[in-house]
């Protein structure tokens, strides 16, 4: 018998680790503390536990960049992951956004309430979630799913081999299937997307596993260097590297699926509209930033490889992209009338632009990467901020007029049946306040918010001109070097439809500008006063769960019709949009060492 082989202990470099293992054990952490921290103090550990991880895996990362920057890049076990200073610049832009939309979803209105539901599981509309809604029960579970969701975020555009790539999508996108269905009013749309993004989302992993097959019968490897090898070498199956741009175009299509371009955008619209408004930012700017961080990693270190023949069709199939994203993102989103739907269409038109500056990816100037990287943090400032605006504007539901006892007991129980999760009678003693209601989403009840709150509808303006790409903002800065990057690589044509595209985006932002700060509300309109402060007391009311029809101006339904609010938070929201406020405006008349980090993180390690 021939002797047994040593075993050899594998090296690990735990160092270039620290970032992502500070996420992930944290959200290890945050599942024991659901299990053993008494309920009164459980919120406090988790809000408490989640920031610091955050703060803590960017302090790592700032640290880890010198030497990163130095190296050119480091191999990480075995070479599955890649900590070059590309994927590390990627990782920090994902932590310091994810850090700024956990503000937003720990934050609470004045009535202890939160943006979610007490009880996942519960029936919507049924006794038990009322109950659970009565008692004030809280979904502290929130914290660890969204540390999961940051950690395969992290991972995603750091890996070296598409097997972990495909595991990495699946830990950042299933936390995200549950936070989708977990929104506290409008219960039974907040399910219905969660649905249809988990049905979807399977079916892009279903069609990005079967390019990861077709990649390795080429190549007998995932790991993208050896494929990388495989081309440039000459390996591989003799006259099947069509074999090869067939899996690589697979591959790209579950990456755009999570990117929300199109056409595979369908989800994004719905999915936006019904998660919980504070899960929306986050997915909007943490999911994209990621999605393309590995997008770009495929393409750079695979795509460059490919024959001079396959490159040009991978090229036009770019461009394809590109045109068909822009103008599915700018022309629907010219229609819409609800808010979020709005900023999802904005999304995918931002989708576009980004394809724009991958159309060089068989360059080697790093103008494209350095696009890409500055574009995902000024669009990812933007949206944090936006979608934190949007969780502060909500409906609220006036006190009943006087009206006889039997009519009003009819009346609020008939507004209440109308709702999609709301309680089935009066709560007087509901912790909700029985006020507040939904987010206010429907771009009429917006008008004349500058007049009732004018810092923060100056905040939400600054966003969106910023998505327009309105000079001294970060987001001219970003469309101009996104265009600057495809005018360099000869794609002046694709430049020139982002820059009309853009053009007609301009439409529904200033659209919403001028509904804020120039046309007055209907209720002021029809009793011809001033709008009333947004500071509006909190009284408890019917909590009628979502907004009711009206049966007409006389009746005791119209008396009861919610109007808008902004309602008092803890304060957390309010930093999280401050701190988007001063990067967006920093970002766009002081880009120039942002710029140059860009720049230098545009190194990739095979």
């Amino acid at each position: 018998m021939t002797p047994a082989a040593a075993f050899v202990a594998p090296v690990i470099e735990w160092a270039y680790l620290v970032p992502v293992l500070v996420i992930l054990g944290a959200g290890v952490v945050g599942v024991l503390v659901e299990a053993f921290v008494p309920d009164r103090a459980r919120r406090v550990v988790q809000v408490v536990l989640a920031l610091a991880a955050l703060a803590g895996a960017l302090t790592s990362i700032v640290l880890l960049w010198p030497d990163v920057l130095a190296q050119n890049g480091v191999r990480v076990l075995g070479g599955a992951l890649v900590v070059d200073p590309f994927g590390l610049a990627v990782q920090g832009i994902v932590v310091v956004l994810a850090l700024l939309a956990t503000l937003v979803i720990a934050d609470r209105t004045s009535t202890k309430q939160d943006a979610f539901a007490p009880t996942a599981a519960a029936v919507p509309g049924s006794a038990y979630e009322d109950l659970a809604r009565r008692r004030g029960l809280e979904q502290t579970e929130v914290f660890p799913l969204v540390l999961f969701a940051v950690g395969g975020m992290m991972i995603f555009p750091a890996t070296g081999d598409l097997l972990t790539m495909f595991v990495a999508l699946e830990v950042l996108s299933l936390p995200l299937y549950v936070l989708t269905a977990l929104a506290r009013r409008r219960r039974l749309l907040s399910q219905e997307a969660s649905f249809k993004y988990f049905l979807l989302g399977a079916f892009a992993s279903a069609i990005f596993i079967f390019g990861v097959a077709l990649v390795y019968g080429f190549a007998g490897s995932v790991r993208l260097a050896d494929v990388r090898g495989a081309l440039l070498e000459g390996g591989g199956l003799d006259g099947m590297t069509g074999l090869v741009l067939l899996g690589l175009v697979m591959v790209l299509t579950g990456l755009l699926f999570k990117v929300g371009a199109a056409p595979f955008h369908s989800w994004t619209p719905d999915v936006y509209q019904g998660a919980p408004t504070p899960v929306t930012g986050f997915m909007a700017a943490c999911t994209k930033a990621a999605a393309f961080g590995a997008l770009l990693r495929v393409l750079y270190v695979v795509g460059q490889a490919l024959p001079a023949d396959l490159q040009e069709k991978l090229v036009i199939a770019l461009w394809v992209v590109a045109i068909l994203t822009m103008i599915v993102g700018t022309v629907i989103g010219v229609i819409q009338t609800d808010m979020k739907r709005l900023l999802a269409y904005s999304s995918i038109a931002h989708a576009g632009f980004l394809v724009v500056a991958l159309v060089g990816f068989g360059e080697l100037s790093g103008f494209g990467v350095r696009a890409l990287l500055f574009y995902l943090l000024a669009y990812g400032l933007a949206t944090v901020g936006a979608f934190a605006v949007v969780t502060l504007v909500r409906e609220r539901a006036p006190q009943p007029v006087v009206v006889p006892a039997e009519a009003e007991l009819a009346t609020v129980g008939a507004v209440s049946g109308a709702g999609t999760g709301g309680s089935a009678g009066p709560s007087s003693t509901s912790p909700d306040g029985g006020v507040v209601l939904g987010e206010a989403t429907h771009l009429t009840e917006w008008a004349g918010l500058g007049k009732r709150s004018p810092w923060l509808a100056g905040a939400f303006a600054l966003f969106l001109l910023s998505m327009a790409g309105i000079p001294l903002t970060a987001g001219f800065i970003a469309k101009f070097t996104a265009f600057q990057s495809a005018v360099a690589v000869g794609a002046w044509p694709l430049a020139l439809i982002g820059v009309l595209a853009s053009a007609v985006a301009v439409f529904f932002y200033v659209r919403v500008i001028v509904l804020m700060f120039f046309t007055p509300s209907p209720r002021a309109a029809a009793e011809g006063t001033s709008e009333a402060p947004s500071d509006a007391a909190e009284v408890a009311g019917p909590d009628l769960g979502t907004t009711g029809g009206t049966a007409g101006p006389g009746s005791a339904v119209a008396a009861l019709a919610s109007r808008v609010t902004v309602v008092r938070s803890e304060g957390f929201t309010t930093i999280a949009i401050t701190i988007c406020v001063i990067g967006v405006i920093l970002l766009g008349v002081l880009p120039s060492s942002v710029l140059d980090l860009a720049f230098e993180a545009a190194k990739f390690r095979p």
